[in-house]
């Protein structure tokens, strides 16, 4: 693919915009279920904003990154969407999450 750089960092913006999209709508998914499943959860695309952003110098704080992801504050966010994991959840986030 030989595009220039604006047009991939727009597509890539865009496709990011689609995920955040996709995953709001997706309150079902339970974010041990992503951890479990890919590695990764929406906390993580929020901690990566932040750093991303402060490695520019921005000054953009977790409640505000995780805002931006979740579409509202975090703690709201979990208050309707996320019921506390079941032991079975735990347990295979802790397995597959040893160090």
């Amino acid at each position: 693919m030989d595009i220039d750089d604006k047009t991939r960092t727009e597509l890539e913006a865009a496709a990011f915009r689609r995920l955040l999209e996709h995953l709001r709508g997706r309150a079902d998914v339970q974010n041990i279920d992503l951890m479990n499943l890919a590695g990764f959860c929406r906390n993580c695309l929020s901690n990566w904003f932040e750093e991303a952003a402060k490695a520019r110098g921005l000054p953009v704080s977790r409640d505000d990154a995780r805002t931006m992801v979740y579409g509202m504050p975090y703690e709201e966010w979990k208050a309707k969407h996320q019921p506390a994991a079941t032991a079975e959840q735990a347990a295979k986030f802790a397995q597959s999450h040893k160090h």
